[in-house]
């Protein structure tokens, strides 16, 4: 593993004050901790107790331990939470905190400066045109929704998308109900869904009635696997059952392996909803990810590659399909001069101001997917010495977004081990997240029936215990990134030390 940062900042009592004042120079932390030959805490040291010494007379020479005694040094545990620590700053009027162990050893040292410099998952990044072209919706008057906006929105990303047709709506989730109910999923019917995925991926086929049949992760792309689908279509086909449709989801901005997967749907008559949300900008053999299913489905949400704040779009090449999806998202009107209904519909519409945001978001698109891979590489690069560390692999024919870096611990206590270093980064205040926990492992879903990739081997188990969403942003500073790679070495090995 490499070396932890903290052994910089802890001294032995026999270290003259010449040595501190060289190494609070070296650190530039403010502190120093003061350890015995175990490593356990004894005081610490700060650019005051050194000035205060010095006009008290003591030579440079002297030890540390000829300081005045100390109060014993304000410590927290390694199960202290962020709150708990900030709460003693301020307090004790600190600014550094260190975390000892159950033994009374210094593993770690939070501060005040991080503490007030939070690094997101994944937060919005807006450029200049988002403004011009907001304001323009304003000085129009075109608030409510639809509007001048909404159609060229929607012209814009089907053209990007490579596909005829696009209806905006309010949300990802909103556009994944309509397009289950286009293709006619109703009570008692049965849909395919990745198991590895976030709840609003099943959570529509539930609300229609239908049941969901989860489908397992293939281990490399960690997208849904082809091996399972094959199984699960002769199974359900065995049992004179015909899907209505299948939900394929493209995770962390990585496209499902389609060559394999819409043939393997179209020979069982099951049409395919690719749901898009996170891969909006990533290509699949030089195809644009969302231009595979029957429809498909995109987010906007607040955290996604590009943002309107919330909003989702329905992408299709059946025009008759995508025209009832606006019908249907503005509480399914008839063309008439009164108040015409004559099935149920919604309120799904985006609105013109947000769809504004949404054509300025489109046109740095492929700026923002630079921008990740290079979040993601930089990462890969800083990180690749940790042994049981392997990253979301981007196979062959993919151009994945990297809309969230994400790896697996593998190995024994891969789920301890994750929990530790997740509790470490909030800690030190940065926003890391485990990987999707599956469908087949919710309550909400405990019943359903769920195909594993092989007998004995359930990937995307494995995968959420072990795995790990880092900060991604396209807006992250280079200190921020450079942050996040020195604390995840910093907390993998403080697990490992702290497990010996």
């Amino acid at each position: 593993m490499p070396t932890s940062s903290l052994p910089p900042l802890c001294l032995s009592p026999t270290a003259t004050l010449h040595d501190a004042l060289a190494r609070l120079d070296a650190t530039a932390q403010g502190i120093l901790l003061v350890t015995d030959a175990q490593g356990r805490l004894l005081r610490t040291v700060t650019d005051g107790d050194l000035r205060r010494a010095a006009l008290a007379g003591t030579p440079a020479s002297a030890p540390l331990s000829a300081l005045p005694t100390a109060h014993a040094p304000h410590t927290v545990s390694l199960q202290a939470s962020q709150r708990d620590v900030l709460a003693l700053m301020d307090a004790q009027r600190i600014d550094h905190v260190p975390v000892v162990d159950a033994a009374g050893r210094a593993v770690d040292l939070i501060t005040r400066r991080e503490l007030s410099q939070r690094v997101y998952l994944s937060s919005p990044h807006l450029g200049d045109d988002e403004v011009a072209l907001v304001q323009e919706a304003f000085t129009s008057n075109w608030i409510a929704p639809l509007g001048p906006h909404v159609d060229a929105f929607e012209r814009e990303l089907a053209a990007m998308v490579g596909v005829q047709h696009a209806a905006a709506t309010s949300s990802g989730t909103a556009a994944l109900h309509l397009g289950l109910r286009l293709l006619g999923v109703g009570p008692g019917d049965v849909v395919l869904c990745s198991s590895l995925t976030f709840v609003a991926s099943a959570n529509p086929i539930k609300q229609l009635g239908a049941t969901p049949v989860f489908i397992d992760s293939e281990p490399q792309s960690w997208n849904l696997s082809p091996q399972a689908l094959a199984t699960a279509l002769a199974a359900l086909q065995a049992e004179g059952i015909t899907p209505k449709a299948a939900v394929v989801v493209n995770l962390y901005g990585q496209s499902a392996e389609m060559d394999v997967i819409a043939p393997l749907l179209e020979r069982y008559g099951v049409p395919m909803l690719e749901d898009a949300a996170e891969s909006l900008g990533a290509t699949y053999r030089g195809r644009p990810s969302g231009s595979f299913g029957r429809l498909a489905v995109f987010s906007f949400n607040g955290n996604k590659i590009i943002t309107t704040s919330g909003g989702g779009m329905l992408v299709g090449n059946d025009a008759a399909l995508i025209d009832h999806a606006r019908r249907l998202s503005t509480q399914a009107r008839e063309p008439a001069r009164h108040y015409e209904h004559v099935e149920d519909g919604y309120n799904y519409r985006l609105s013109n101001v947000l769809a504004g945001i949404g054509r300025g978001q489109l046109r740095v698109l492929e700026q923002r997917v630079q921008s990740r891979r290079a979040v993601f590489a930089q990462y890969r690069d800083a990180l690749s010495s940790v042994p049981g560390l392997r990253w979301m692999a981007e196979p062959e024919g993919h151009a994945s977004t990297r809309w969230l870096s994400a790896f697996v611990l593998e190995g024994e206590h891969a789920q301890t081990r994750r929990d530790a270093l997740l509790d470490f980064l909030e800690r030190h205040n940065v926003e890391a997240r485990p990987v999707w926990k599956p469908m087949h492992l919710q309550p909400l879903y405990a019943g359903c029936r769920y195909f594993a990739h092989a007998q004995d081997q359930d990937v995307s188990r494995a995968l959420f215990e072990g795995g790990v969403c880092l900060p991604s942003g396209s807006n992250m500073s280079a200190a921020q990134r450079e942050r996040v790679c020195e604390l995840v070495l910093r907390g993998l090995e403080l697990r490992e030390r702290n497990a010996a």
